[in-house]
């Protein structure tokens, strides 16, 4: 049994408010940071968080608020969204104390610098050396706050500390493995983005399941592909943050990034998609960024340079499905 701590989760969007509300019923005194007055004020009277998870019932012990003094604590979950990860930690550097415990519950690969989000907190935040790690795996909020049982990776470099910290966040139905594959990963949690997509625009278009099925088996091997590339571990992709993630996210249309396929592949256009959603869907950003990675490493990406040509390059899904089809064959 983990002792009782003090944690801010920063960041009040699905995923933030889920584990803010996983780690109150754990006990722990864990406090919301958001910059929506409205949002914060809903979570402390209604326990709720009306915007992204309305009528979910939050724990009554969780508090919210909008002042960056909570984020002065010893443990904080980073559940920011990855393209504005950088210039929120350079903002709020000043908040946070040496040697604090990071761990970043977003998903995706910075646009520009091609960072990771373990880079970009030790470009940002390394005068004070702070003990990092990552949570991922398939885990959508609103199933958390319904309990239905999840299994999700905890990776940090130091393996105490990972062990430290999948038994603060595990409960009777939550289950948290822990990893010293930081950079797996991280990179399971951003290519399954992309892949995801991909798997909409495949079912937008009504192309059946042997067409999901390969594109779930191709999408795996080309997000090992890369993040070996990027010195991850081959066998991290076989595991919650890969083949889990992958799996959850192109089969359930509660994934943003499956819905932002499946209405490409129905015909609509991006800028549509993107205002009317709600919420942010990494995936359309990372697949840019994952793009120029592969250029860049010289690896072999089919899947994500037929999603970057859809999102980026005014290709149609069905041009892009053509071009897909008939690629030289090779073997498995």
């Amino acid at each position: 049994m983990s002792e009782k701590i003090s944690i801010c989760v920063a960041g009040g969007g699905s995923w933030g408010t889920a584990l803010g509300h996983l780690l109150a019923r754990g006990g722990h005194h864990v406090c919301l940071w958001m910059r929506d007055a409205a949002v914060a004020k809903a979570v402390n009277e209604r326990h709720e968080n009306p915007r992204y998870l309305p009528n979910l019932p939050l724990d009554e012990r969780l508090t919210a608020t909008t002042d960056p003094a909570a984020l002065d604590r010893s443990l904080v979950v980073l559940a920011v969204p990855c393209q504005q990860l950088r210039g929120w930690l350079t903002e709020h550097a000043r908040h946070f104390q040496p040697r604090v415990v990071l761990v970043n519950a977003a998903k995706g690969i910075e646009t520009g610098s091609l960072a990771t989000c373990a880079e970009m907190t030790a470009q940002t935040l390394g005068h004070l050396n702070p003990r990092y790690a990552v949570l991922s795996g398939p885990s959508f909020a609103a199933d958390v706050l319904r309990d239905l049982p999840t299994a999700v990776v905890m990776a940090a470099y130091d393996e105490e500390l990972g062990r430290y910290l999948r038994d603060i966040f595990s409960g009777p139905v939550f289950r948290c493995y822990s990893s010293t594959d930081v950079t797996g990963v991280e990179m399971g949690g951003a290519l399954k983005n992309v892949m995801a997509i991909a798997a909409g625009t495949c079912d937008g278009l009504g192309l059946g399941a042997n067409s999901r099925a390969a594109l779930i088996t191709r999408g795996l091997a080309e997000m090992s592909r890369l993040g070996v590339a990027r010195n991850a571990q081959a066998h991290t992709f076989m595991g919650l943050s890969g083949l889990g993630d992958l799996t959850l996210t192109c089969t359930d249309d509660l994934s943003r990034n499956r819905q932002v396929g499946l209405r490409l592949g129905r015909g609509e256009k991006l800028d549509h998609i993107t205002q009317s959603l709600g919420m942010v869907a990494e995936g359309v950003k990372t697949t840019a960024a994952i793009y120029d990675m592969a250029q860049k490493l010289g690896v072999d990406a089919p899947l994500t340079n037929a999603v970057h040509s859809i999102l980026y390059e005014n290709q149609s899904p069905q041009a892009a499905l053509r071009d897909l089809m008939g690629r030289t064959l090779r073997e498995e």
